[in-house]
């Protein structure tokens, strides 16, 4: 399934000779970061791919280098106030947005940067978690506009009770009032009351992949990244919320692969499930207990799944030559 020209192992640890680091710059200036792979010789078309919350794209250059050697111009990038693209709250441990429409507006911003450097060829966004959550709300919103849309454990919901989105906005709200915005949730981790040795296991069963991460965080302390702010929570609960509105997911016609797991412990499934059946054209490939959070980053059997049904819908969807 996975076609290196290199050790996939290896890969995970470097960033590749052929891909390029640069900046984009937003329109109030901010720096964000980007990577960005070559056109291919038999080019299928460009490629972006978005991460989730404290996410940096050397987590996924494994999975961004396979894309790669599978004829996709490939472009990813940090999101503003994680990874390699700063930091906006009081500390540089914790994550913080005022709005999730400022990510919006990055979105929409470097799309139409990004798409005039090859504006008739094929295109797919690929998004992951909270990537995923902020690529359906910006195709929904017009700030993007790819032919095919493949969203990885999006996080339309948290995991937790099936709480309405009303609710679970609610008491957001109520715990960001009680005190500074941008003060941490809780101490570290992707949970709260969450031992650091839980962490891996509520992203991946694949222990190598999970230390890739530890790895680069020693390797570039600019990406080490703590618990979010209470704000963050707030505006995430609220964006899941208008983002899960049935006329809101009406507006997202383009063909849309989701890939969720029953096991995941940071997003609703059951959020999941229910965008799935109101996407106009939408479909879902659910894993089990054999796949947590970072479906991109399991074992490999779980892992070639995922990229099989990708490379399977980008094929039909975009008339590439593909497939598993």
């Amino acid at each position: 399934m996975t076609r290196f020209s290199v050790d996939p192992a290896a890969a995970r640890r470097a960033i590749p000779a052929h891909a390029r680091e640069s900046v984009w710059h937003a329109a109030d200036g901010h720096a964000i970061r980007r990577i960005d792979w070559p056109e291919p010789a038999d080019s299928r078309g460009v490629l972006l791919f978005l991460g989730g919350r404290g996410d940096a794209y050397e987590k996924y250059l494994e999975t961004l280098e396979y894309w790669f050697g599978e004829g996709w111009r490939v472009t990813a990038v940090d999101w503003r106030g994680q990874g390699g693209s700063g930091r906006l709250g009081d500390d540089e441990a914790t994550g913080h947005i005022g709005d999730f429409a400022h990510w919006i507006d990055d979105l929409r911003g470097f799309w139409r940067d990004w798409r005039a450097e090859s504006p008739d060829a094929p295109c797919a966004v690929i998004g992951h978690s909270m990537g995923g959550q902020l690529a359906l709300r910006g195709v929904a919103e017009g700030a993007a506009c790819p032919d095919a849309l493949v969203l990885v454990a999006p996080m339309l919901g948290f995991a937790g009770p099936p709480l309405p989105p009303w609710m679970w906005h609610a008491a957001a709200h109520l715990m960001a009032s009680l005190g500074a915005a941008s003060r941490p949730a809780w101490k570290a981790g992707e949970k709260p009351g969450q031992p650091a040795a839980m962490r891996q296991s509520i992203l991946t069963h694949d222990v190598s992949r999970y230390e890739d991460e530890l790895f680069w965080r020693n390797e570039r302390p600019q990406l080490r990244l703590g618990a979010p702010s209470w704000g963050w929570v707030e505006r995430a609960a609220e964006s899941m919320r208008r983002t899960a509105r049935a006329d809101v997911l009406a507006r997202v016609t383009l063909p849309v692969l989701i890939l969720g797991t029953s096991a995941d412990r940071l997003v609703s499934e059951r959020a999941i499930r229910r965008a799935a059946r109101l996407l106009p054209d939408a479909r879902l490939v659910e894993f089990g207990a054999e796949a947590a959070h970072e479906i991109l980053r399991e074992s490999d059997p779980v892992r070639d799944r995922a990229l099989a049904e990708i490379d399977g819908f980008l094929a039909a969807q975009l008339s590439v030559e593909g497939g598993a």
